[in-house]
């Protein structure tokens, strides 16, 4: 029995040690402004990383919301080298022109740190999201929506995920201000 237990406390800390911190794998992407943005291109400045769509009746408004905000405090405390990525999980339909008229619902500091990107499939958008931030996207067989995960992401300057928030409710703003400051020094 006692063997049996070790073994299983070992299957956990080896699954749990694969699910810390992952390199995101590169990619290049078209933004709002219509420019490339790739992973080299934000290599050497950390960024906060989600996941939206301009069509979304749900989840994705408050989270940009509350993008703009964390935006706000990071301003407020003086802290300029970061950047925001937001993945659109709906390609299809977000073109860099739906994307720019989408941000501009929303009082956003400085959007020159704003990186909406599109410029693929859903699938590989699904793929992406699955294999770098463990997340999900799937359409929603009922209606025109996209289902997908409401977390934030803080990528390091060398591009390693290195922590994720909810960003929905509750959201650890002074958390997230902290671990970019940190990430900073």
């Amino acid at each position: 029995m006692r063997f049996v237990s070790c073994a299983a406390l070992l299957s956990l800390v080896l699954l749990l040690s694969a699910c810390g911190n992952s390199a995101i794998e590169d990619f290049s992407y078209t933004d709002q402004r219509g420019d490339t943005v790739s992973l080299e291109d934000l290599e050497g400045t950390p960024w906060l990383a989600t996941f939206v769509f301009t069509n979304c009746e749900t989840v994705c408004p408050p989270m940009t919301f509350n993008l703009s905000s964390i935006q706000e405090e990071l301003e407020a405390e003086g802290l300029e080298d970061y950047q925001i990525v937001a993945f659109s999980v709906d390609p299809a339909v977000d073109t860099p022109e739906t994307m720019q008229a989408y941000l501009s619902n929303y009082t956003v500091p400085d959007e020159s740190k704003w990186h909406l990107l599109t410029g693929y499939t859903q699938l590989e958008i699904a793929q992406y999201a699955k294999d770098n931030f463990k997340s999900f996207v799937r359409n929603d067989p009922e209606s025109d929506q996209v289902i997908h995960g409401t977390s934030f992401y803080l990528v390091d300057q060398e591009g390693v995920v290195v922590n994720n928030y909810d960003g929905f409710d509750n959201v650890p703003v002074k958390d997230i201000v902290n671990d970019l400051r940190n990430l900073l020094e």
